[in-house]
């Protein structure tokens, strides 16, 4: 079910929004759309579930991401979802504030890039920790590339 919501939030709703976009509503498709809808998606509605989820039930991302099984490390993952809730909200509201779409790119594609970087890191991972890894890279790489081209085309 991990990999069906990830990729689904990463890769298959931005892909679809973006072709809904371009298609039904006639929009240009270049890098700006596809930050704007990676951002929403990948960034914004992927990182607000994921802090929902750690708030909630902090045994799952500590033992399942981390390995874990200490119930003292609850406490951190909540606080891991304080912060996911906040960028993940910041991004749902760049669909409707487009000035937010860069700080939120730029804060949410550095946390996935980061974090996507440290999973790298780890010799034995987990099924989970690499799918973690994979599309917080790939997210990164993309809002990375649209947010550089939305600022090169204002400067």
């Amino acid at each position: 079910m991990y990999l069906v919501i990830v990729l689904g939030l990463t890769v298959v709703l931005p892909v679809a929004s973006i072709l809904f976009e371009t298609l039904v509503w006639g929009a240009a498709l270049g890098l700006p759309l596809i930050g704007k809808w990676f951002v929403f998606w990948a960034i914004g509605i992927r990182l607000f579930l994921a802090g929902i989820r750690q708030v909630l039930q902090p045994s799952f991302t500590a033992a399942t991401i981390f390995r874990i099984k200490d119930p003292e490390a609850e406490n951190l993952v909540s606080e891991i979802g304080f912060g996911n809730l906040s960028m993940g909200l910041i991004g749902i509201v760049s669909l409707a504030a487009p000035d937010w779409l860069v700080p939120s790119g730029v804060a949410g594609g550095l946390y996935l890039g980061l974090a996507g970087l440290k999973h790298i890191a780890s010799k034995d991972r987990t099924r989970e920790e690499t799918i973690a890894m994979v599309t917080d890279l790939f997210v990164a790489l993309i809002v990375g590339i649209a947010i550089v081209a939305i600022l090169l085309r204002h400067a």
